[in-house]
């Protein structure tokens, strides 16, 4: 299990959009930067919310017996619809630079789109308290939403190099429903692969009105953007990275929607790594003349 332990020690922070083994001899350096150089994640991004439900969702993200959640973990981890039962809350996480860059974390080769130059800046970063915050946080996922290009970096490497699908992280990711939006992806190779098309908004809402749990969004930071945009994120994790890039493509492009956002947790590891949990808060309020 030598092997197993360094893909968190030595490459970048477990979790994070192409996480690599070095003892696969370079196979996860080669299949991620094949699989995810050309754009951020999302091809099935519509602009509104529609209106009608998306009816191709398998009828039960939960009927797993627990799927990856943790096994001390309570089965009604959720967000809370009025006084009613716990129903599933959608979680996206993130590994960003000081200038919010989050482009090419894990390796020089991961993207290379626009000529960027500065990949692996989350390559040994963070102690063993970050990585296990992140390691748990993928345990108690009850399902994953990706979009297009993370989901194809992700299968193949932590849904394919058997070191990585090894580590708790890829037991998670191997054994929990993933959902991927894409209006292109005909063949999915991961199993337990579901495809939304169509009404995007709908499907995902529909996900989300299943009882308990965490549906979680890694990387695909279109697809991040568009959730925020559209009032479906119930809590966005951003793990820190001390570090200024000067160029790639950031989390939040330099114009785009405004939202407020209470800070629900923060804390800062001995490396200077800091992680924080934000809930969306509606509009911010500006100063008026």
């Amino acid at each position: 299990m030598a092997g197993v332990e360094r893909i968190g020690r030595e490459g970048n922070l477990v979790g994070g959009v192409a996480a690599e083994a070095p003892d696969a001899g370079g196979q996860a350096e080669r299949r991620c930067a094949t699989s995810a150089a050309d754009r951020l994640d999302s091809d099935v991004l519509p602009k509104r919310r529609p209106g009608k439900f998306f009816k191709e969702i398998r009828e039960a993200v939960s009927d797993r017996g627990g799927g990856a959640r943790r096994r001390d973990e309570a089965a009604d981890k959720g967000r809370r619809q009025g006084k009613g039962t716990a129903i599933m809350k959608l979680t996206t996480m993130t590994q960003v630079t000081l200038d919010g860059v989050m482009q090419g974390n894990g390796a020089a080769s991961d993207d290379r789109r626009n000529g960027f130059e500065r990949g692996g800046w989350a390559r040994g970063k963070g102690d063993d308290e970050t990585r296990r915050f992140i390691t748990q946080t993928y345990q108690r996922a009850e399902a994953f939403l990706f979009g297009r290009r993370t989901y194809e970096l992700f299968a193949g490497s932590w849904g394919s190099i058997d070191q990585m699908r090894a580590h708790p992280i890829g037991v998670a990711l191997n054994e929990a429903p993933k959902y991927v939006a894409s209006t292109t992806l005909t063949a999915p190779r991961w199993e337990d692969t579901t495809v939304l098309r169509g009404d995007l908004a709908a499907a995902i809402s529909e996900l989300k009105a299943k009882p308990g749990g965490e549906l979680q969004v890694h990387g695909s930071g279109a697809l991040a953007r568009w959730l925020l945009e559209n009032d479906l994120v119930d809590e966005m994790i951003l793990i820190v990275i001390p570090v200024i890039l000067g160029q790639g493509a950031r989390l939040f492009p330099e114009t785009g929607p405004d939202l407020a956002l209470d800070l629900i947790e923060s804390r800062v590891d001995s490396k200077g790594v800091t992680i924080q949990v934000y809930r969306p808060a509606g509009r911010p309020r500006y100063a008026t003349a």
